[in-house]
């Protein structure tokens, strides 16, 4: 099958083919994200109008929906200009009113003669004490009300697209839907009673209750495992294709390892063991690796980096480590340095402040294989930065890099493996959908050495009080962070936060002691703060959230964040990270304004009861939604139509056993079921997994 099959032809027709689209509405469409009569029966109904008839209107609550049988009693014309056109009508038990605004007089009279019964459905209110319904949404004649479906699904619309007109177009376009063989597994189907799929689109679009439009009815929650299977089979292809991508087996002697681990002043926790050993074990195997490693914050990732990278240079090749700053690059050096060093093994860091012939030589040295790891920033990336032979690319923080550049670093070399770090602990159902393709390493226990961060929540209220026992923190040696308030999503409105905290506490601890960092700073003045910190020359470093991810200096033991409750709960963890990492006690201190929203409570509540990064981004993503936790611009999610990512994690996971199932018994999705399920993936335009599909 080379081409999308004939049957779902019709459903990527032109909208203007649909009755009642026209040239103008076709243009309004794309705002709701629909291009095709295929993305109309994908638009289900988000709400329902109950318009089950009722007997008297004295027996609906305010605000619900009337469908009543009326004798039409009296007209009143409105007796001054901009008042409304009423009509009385009573159901047999009471009167009541329908209200026209801008009515047109003759026209009301011809669709509700006085004395003459009719059917009137619409909403109720009450003005000055008598019931209402302003402008009913249907005016039937007695016999007509098998026109009036019980149940009304309610979509979603664009300024200038009415419910009249989105049901009219997903009428026609349902109309184009094929019955197409079924894809997914019939145990599976049988066990959770599912339709198949054209009974459930039409059980979705002609809702028989108000469950139905439920995520967890069974039409719904089909169409929603059908969606979540093709995202799964495009990744359990991707998987095959890299498996089959063949590698280069790069295998260790295990002998600069050895010298690293004599040389690290405490033993690893068994997660890095087993992390070090999955990885070596990709490294050595003839496919590709394409491996996640994610640790909490603390956990221990740059030394898995570190025996990785000695695999690569024991084997006679090099490696290099991305960071997405240049003051994370040049901390994964100092962190990495002496230990490299103690293995024998050069390591230089290229970033974009390398100039002229500084620049040179380090390329030249790395071209020659002289270099044998390199720490860098984006500048890396550039044509002109030549490896002897790459074997191994740690990409740190990988949602800060395109797929792209992922893929663009894997090219400097000769099948070059590839490891991605990330210290944001990622749900598992977001697991599944953003690295599904990809094997996973998860550091999962703290180094000894890390001491635990006793975290209070105090109110901006006792800023002096704060400002007093941090005063005396200072006289016995130790390190405090002061992180201002994300006050906008503005670098310029935060800035002004941070430097009129700069100047209150100068005043307060004297102009010595205090240091700032912030994104708008030139890198050189930026890195010089950090390294007066680092060195202990300021004791208190107050910044914007720069420091968030990666910053390591054991002495800091204070963590004061300003206005805590404006920042994500990840984000939060993440800065209390920065402490603890030596043996003096540590405190993060959360200051917050009040009144506290009910999120914000919440969420600064999760952090006081644990440390766990798993809990809280299970937590956060609970309370935020996938798109915000991985911050939608760049978290490479997919979107769904149907499926809900949060509240149904647990069917993207059979989804993803099943696809890898199918895709291991019926590689090239020639079975019968194979073949309906490349109907499923034309039909959910996953053409790149199709093209993947081996021909043989």
């Amino acid at each position: 099958m080379t081409g999308r099959p004939e049957i779902l032809w019709p459903l990527f027709a032109d909208l203007q083919s649909l009755p009642g689209v026209g040239p103008q509405s076709a243009k309004l469409f794309p705002n709701l994200d629909i291009q095709t009569p295929k993305d109309l029966i994908f638009t289900l109904p988000h709400s329902v109008i109950d318009r089950r008839p009722a007997e008297r209107i004295a027996d609906l609550p305010e605000g619900s929906t009337a469908t009543i049988a009326v004798r039409v009693e009296r007209h009143h014309p409105p007796r001054t200009k901009g008042r409304p056109w009423r009509v009385d009508v009573s159901d047999g038990d009471s009167a009541f009113q329908l209200v026209f605004f801008h009515g047109r007089g003759e026209y009301l009279k011809k669709q509700l003669p006085e004395g003459e019964a009719r059917v009137i459905s619409g909403k109720v209110e009450t003005f000055d004490g008598v019931r209402q319904i302003v402008h009913p949404d249907y005016i039937l004649r007695p016999g007509e009300e098998d026109q009036l479906p019980e149940f009304e699904p309610v979509y979603p619309l664009t300024q200038g697209i009415s419910q009249k007109l989105m049901a009219k177009a997903i009428d026609a376009s349902m109309a184009l839907a094929p019955d197409p063989p079924e894809w997914a597994d019939g145990a599976l189907v049988a066990s959770r009673n599912w339709p198949g799929w054209n009974e459930a689109l039409q059980a979705a679009h002609n809702p028989s209750s108000m469950a139905v439009i439920s995520p967890a009815s069974p039409a719904h929650e089909r169409l929603a495992y059908d969606e979540f299977l093709a995202h799964q089979l495009t990744l359990a292809l991707a998987r095959k294709e890299r498996r089959r991508s063949k590698g280069r087996v790069t295998k260790g002697t295990g002998a600069r390892q050895s010298k690293a681990l004599a040389a690290l002043p405490y033993q690893l926790t068994g997660a890095q063991e087993r992390a070090a050993r999955e990885i070596a074990e990709d490294m050595g195997g003839p496919a590709r690796m394409n491996r996640l490693l994610q640790g909490d914050v603390g956990a221990g990732k740059t030394v898995v980096a570190l025996l990785s990278l000695l695999v690569a240079v024991e084997a006679g090749g090099q490696g290099v480590l991305m960071a997405p700053t240049e003051i994370l690059a040049r901390q994964h050096l100092s962190g990495l340095k002496p230990f490299a060093e103690a293995a024998g093994v050069v390591i230089e860091i290229l970033t974009g402040r390398d100039k002229g012939k500084e620049r040179q030589a380090k390329l030249a040295a790395l071209a020659a294989g002289s270099i044998h790891v390199l720490v860098g920033t984006h500048a890396v990336f550039q044509d002109d930065v030549v490896f002897h032979d790459l074997r191994l690319a740690i990409i740190d923080e990988q949602h800060r890099f395109g797929v792209a550049q992922r893929m663009a670093l894997g090219a400097k070399g000769d099948s070059v493996d590839v490891l991605v770090m990330t210290a944001t602990p990622i749900p598992r159902s977001l697991n599944l959908t953003q690295y599904g393709d990809m094997d996973v390493s998860i550091l999962d226990e703290k180094p000894p050495g890390r001491s635990p961060v006793t975290t209070a929540l105090i109110s901006m209220s006792r800023m002096d009080e704060v400002i007093e026992h941090l005063r005396g923190a200072l006289e016995e040696g130790r390190q405090a962070y002061w992180v201002c308030p994300l006050v906008e999503e503005s670098e310029t409105v935060d800035l002004t936060a941070a430097e009129d905290r700069f100047k209150a506490l100068r005043a307060a601890f004297g102009d010595s002691l205090v240091g700032l960092v912030h994104g708008q700073m030139p890198h050189a003045d930026r890195d010089a703060g950090m390294a007066r910190f680092v060195s202990g020359e300021t004791q208190v470093l107050v910044a914007t959230t720069v420091i968030e991810v990666g910053v390591d200096v054991p002495n800091a033991s204070i963590m004061v964040i300003e206005r805590a409750e404006n920042f994500g709960l990840a984000q939060l963890h993440q800065l209390r990270g920065r402490v603890g990492r030596g043996a003096a006690e540590s405190t993060c201190l959360l200051m917050f304004q009040t009144p506290l929203s009910e999120g914000g409570r919440k969420r600064l509540e999760i952090l006081r009861e644990t440390e766990d990064g798993f809990r809280i981004a299970e937590e956060d993503l609970v309370m935020r939604g996938a798109g915000d936790v991985l911050g939608t611009a760049q978290s490479g999610l997919p979107r769904f139509r149907i499926g809900d990512l949060e509240s149904q994690a647990a069917l993207m996971a059979v989804a993803r056993d099943d696809a890898r199932r199918l895709i291991e018994t019926d590689p090239s999705l020639t079975s019968e079921r194979g073949i309906a399920a490349r109907t499923l993936l034309w039909l959910h335009e996953k053409d790149k997994a199709i093209r993947m599909i081996s021909v043989g």
